[in-house]
């Protein structure tokens, strides 16, 4: 039970951080918020069995597809945090380190990249989106995925 409440409080603290970074993104250098509600679209149509998109936004809505989307956001966040903590134990629990934390947050750089970006109809790491470069700094290293890092050895998780 530790372990699942550790997966819940590092996941819920490293998506928040995740957040601020693209919130500090946005203020300091105008790069737009992510967009969640394209990803609930692109969720919401998976169901009918339909995975990629040529454009996600030019596809009809889906009715929830903001809270969907939002919600996917952060469960994926649990998820990662739950490989963690699968993959490091309870020892590392109790004595966090930051090194497996940043290198998993980089490696789950290739589920945006290689995935959802494609899926969308971004191309492979948003390689079609309006301004690709933009895009990568959304979700590549050092940025989001690696800043989630310093969530789990500094303070959301207290086992």
């Amino acid at each position: 039970m530790e372990m699942i409440a550790a997966a819940v409080s590092i996941g819920i603290g490293a998506t928040l951080l995740l957040d601020l970074w693209g919130v500090f993104l946005n203020v300091a250098f105008g790069v737009p918020l992510s967009d969640y509600a394209t990803v609930g679209r692109w969720l919401g149509y998976m169901p009918a069995g339909r995975f990629v998109h040529a454009s996600i936004r030019a596809a009809p809505p889906v009715q929830g597809e903001r809270i969907i989307g939002w919600i996917a956001h952060y469960a994926t966040g649990i998820v990662f945090a739950a490989l963690l903590v699968v993959i490091c134990g309870e020892d590392w629990l109790r004595h966090p380190s930051l090194v497996p934390a940043l290198l998993l947050g980089i490696i789950t750089v290739a589920a945006p990249f290689l995935l959802m970006q494609p899926g969308m109809g971004l191309g492979i790491a948003s390689s079609r989106a309006p301004n690709p470069s933009a895009a990568r700094l959304r979700s590549s290293p050092p940025t989001p995925h690696s800043v989630s890092a310093f969530s789990s050895p500094h303070g959301f998780w207290h086992g």
